[in-house]
């Protein structure tokens, strides 16, 4: 059998930045077992399998190399970016035109963004938020990034980390400082045991400059999936905005997470929340960059 297969750089323009993502379009043709052992042999963080359900409705289904996920944040951008510029979706000149993806975590629309007939930016929105649980004793975090509890909080202040979801769940930790940041000492078969325990994808650890900063700086590790480190992760930062808003950490409704420095792949991701009817929706997005295109023979 031969796939067509495509690796992208997301949340970024640039090649060698951004969270690396494999697309393969026409996946209708492949089994369950088929998707695992390509997601295994390509291992990147994700791989998304697309199958053509109808007009600008697409099943997609996202394998990390070790097990399926319900959702892909940088899957996603790299998704639709490959898809919008490679033919499958039929382009407009100029504007923004919506699909459907439908996931394990719903269906949810997408936004591509065309300027003179270029694809500029794929816009996500990814699952309702949802608090699953505040953190109370945060013991044994702190041991696994090799911090005390005086560095957790954003300013002078102590906020307590609490368990989002926008599709996936994570643990959004506030960080006091970049440095401090930027210098957290991992033990990941620690951060396996306490994200199962929690049952949570990974923990999402940020750093907010000041109230109502126009940016965040994040840092993220999923490795009960295989992720030791991530470079850009949409969902988490989805998450991180709700937790943000909700808290009234920030008045405006989009934010840029930085993302991948730590991995010298430095991410951008805009991330976008608006309330309706006392129900947030949030909406992440970004850039994308095709740096391999090719067959897989199998």
């Amino acid at each position: 059998m031969e796939i067509n297969i495509y690796q992208v750089d997301a949340f970024t323009s640039n090649a060698f930045s951004g969270n690396p993502a494999v697309v393969v379009p026409d996946a209708h043709v492949l089994s369950d077992e088929e998707m695992q052992k390509i997601a295994n042999e390509l291992n990147v963080s994700e791989t998304a399998f697309v199958s053509f359900l109808d007009k600008d409705l697409y099943e997609v289904r996202y394998f990390t190399p070790k097990k399926e996920v319900e959702l892909c944040g940088h899957g996603t951008i790299a998704t639709f970016y490959t898809l919008a510029l490679k033919g499958y979706i039929e382009p407009i000149y100029n504007g923004k035109k919506t699909v459907y993806q439908v996931t394990k975590a719903g269906k949810l629309p997408v936004e591509i963004e065309f300027k003179d007939n270029e694809v500029k930016s794929i816009i996500m929105e990814v699952a309702r938020p949802r608090k699953l649980k505040d953190i109370e004793d945060i013991t044994l975090i702190l041991k696994a990034i090799g911090i005390d509890e005086s560095k957790v909080g954003i300013g002078n202040r102590l906020v307590m980390p609490e368990i989002i979801s926008t599709g996936l769940s994570d643990i959004i930790l506030p960080i006091k400082d970049k440095e401090t940041l930027d210098n957290l000492k991992v033990n990941y078969l620690d951060i396996i045991d306490i994200t199962r325990d929690l049952d949570v994808v990974g923990i999402h650890a940020f750093y907010l400059p000041k109230k109502d900063s126009s940016k965040v700086y994040g840092r993220n590790f999923a490795p009960i999936v295989g992720i030791n480190e991530e470079a850009a992760t949409g969902t988490s930062n989805g998450s991180l905005i709700y937790f943000l808003k909700k808290n009234n950490l920030i008045s405006q409704n989009k934010i840029t997470a930085i993302q991948g420095e730590s991995l010298n792949r430095p991410s951008e991701i805009e991330c976008y929340i608006h309330n309706e009817k006392d129900e947030y929706k949030v909406k992440v997005g970004g850039r994308a960059k095709i740096v391999v295109e090719g067959i897989m023979n199998f």
